[in-house]
């Protein structure tokens, strides 16, 4: 009796207790790849199923907050108001950031001229005269509201659901619950821009991690180098089929201590090992853009030659779309335009006017658009009040998370359709708010899986991306 007390001590129990999830891991992954492209998806998680109207996610991530007063939510009526103090009965006690806190909120209208396109007669700003054309493919949400005022507690929540680091990003829930059907590639990519200039904008790695549920599901970024993966060639002189028998071996033996310890991490190494080795042919095909016709980069416009550009990412995220990769995110940063608004907010529009529309257009002409779900947006809005001088071109606006504007396209999206609006000011959502919330669960349901039963068990709760809050469906963009 005192010989098996002493054996059963905390480290044992848990290792033998663990077994049976290890094992459970290493089924499912198994399971997945021996399932076809088709029931692949979700059936190794039993998931609640709908039918899906969308295969796949693109999120073109604009990162600092871009301006919807210059770029879709149109107030001409502003220009009464310039210069005055913003109403309390408008601001109703809305937190500022430090930076405007102390300042009067003087008005500052919007500074570009809009127009309506398409046979939606949507507003879009002439800064964005690309996306204006593509219109008609668009389903504009102008009410979003978030609950953070300051970047990365925003964009963890836009990307995780919660405002603090630690949860899985809606990618990782993503890839969870759906796999992907190319073996080759990973379920979850993540593209980040190149910039011009030095951005000074940081950009976490939890916004593409996978949090508590498998490293395996957290995204994989690919650098815009010549390298775009780390350590993923071999050295030289190293035949493939000399490290196609090392990965054996390895497998072999991580295989063994997957018996002994049941830790599911041991799992995700052997399926990641075996990514890799794949990984070492389809991503040097991915970023060979040499196939590409020469009409595919007028599309996409000129800086779409230029490696690691949001125009390049673009196409590469055709590119993965194509390949049936699950999740692809783009990521643009430099919306932060506190100051230099006209000339800050131009560049980034420059920058990616043309490759969205582009993107809109590419994947329609392959008949990839009803398929893809197309999401694009910040983690937060603009205020309406000018920072600094508001009268100077060096005037810009600060953080604003009560309203602002994200559009979406593609699979299962209502096209050509305006939803929700905001108040004179856009300052506050009057009609249809939508809420981070609200934009996960919508992508999840035109994903195929219902939000409220899509958890995972961890510290002893059944986390959702959508969390307990009250959450809805956005039934009024739904096709």
């Amino acid at each position: 009796m005192n010989n098996i007390t002493t054996h059963l001590n905390r480290r044992v129990f848990l290792q033998q207790s663990g077994l049976n999830l290890g094992a459970m891991a290493l089924g499912s992954l198994l399971g997945r790849e021996s399932a076809s492209a088709a029931s692949s998806a979700i059936s190794s998680l039993d998931l609640p199923q709908l039918a899906p109207k969308a295969k796949r996610v693109i999120f073109l991530t604009q990162s600092g907050g871009p301006s919807q007063l210059e770029l879709y939510d149109h107030k001409p009526g502003l220009m009464k108001w310039a210069g005055q103090e913003l109403p309390e009965s408008v601001r109703q006690g809305q937190r500022l950031t430090t930076m405007t806190a102390k300042q009067k909120q003087l008005i500052l209208p919007g500074i570009t001229k809009f127009s309506q396109h398409g046979k939606s007669g949507a507003t879009v700003s002439e800064w964005l005269p690309h996306i204006g054309s593509v219109a008609d493919e668009l389903c504009f949400v102008k009410s979003m509201v978030t609950d953070q005022i300051n970047h990365a507690p925003a964009m963890t929540k836009m990307l995780t659901g919660h405002q603090l680091p630690g949860r899985p990003s809606f990618g990782a829930w993503t890839s969870y619950g759906l796999g992907s059907s190319n073996k080759n590639l990973p379920d979850f990519l993540v593209l980040i821009s190149k910039m011009k200039r030095a951005s000074d904008q940081p950009l976490y790695d939890h916004y593409w991690g996978s949090g508590f549920l498998p490293s395996r599901y957290q995204g994989v970024k690919l650098r815009n180098s010549k390298d775009p993966v780390l350590y993923l060639r071999d050295p030289d002189g190293l035949p493939r089929e000399l490290r196609r028998g090392m990965l054996d071996g390895l497998g072999e033996l991580n295989r063994k201590r997957l018996e002994q310890t049941g830790d599911p991490e041991i799992a995700t190494r052997i399926k990641q090992y075996e990514m890799a080795f794949r990984m070492q042919t389809s991503i040097p095909e991915l970023n060979d853009l040499r196939d590409e016709p020469e009409s595919i980069f007028e599309l996409y416009g000129s800086d779409s030659r230029r490696p690691g550009s949001y125009a390049a990412n673009c196409i590469l995220a055709r590119r993965l779309a194509e390949r049936g990769v699950r999740f692809i995110q783009l990521f643009h940063p430099d919306w932060d335009h506190h100051s230099r608004l006209p000339s800050w907010c131009t560049a980034r529009c420059r920058d990616t006017d043309q490759p969205s529309a582009a993107l809109i257009k590419d994947l329609k002409m392959r008949g990839l658009l009803d398929e893809t779900l197309v999401i694009w947006g910040g983690e937060f809005g603009r205020g309406v009040a000018g920072q600094g001088k508001w009268d100077s071109p060096e005037a810009g606006r600060d953080h604003h998370p009560r309203c602002f504007t994200m559009w979406m396209a593609g699979g299962g999206i209502k096209p050509g359709t305006t939803y929700g609006a905001t108040d004179d000011f856009s300052y506050n959502v009057v009609e249809n708010p939508v809420h981070v919330r609200d934009l996960h669960a919508t992508a999840l349901e035109l994903l195929g899986i219902e939000h409220e039963k899509f958890t995972f068990r961890a510290q002893g709760l059944d986390f959702r991306l959508t969390g307990v809050e009250p959450t809805k469906v956005v039934k009024g963009i739904l096709a």
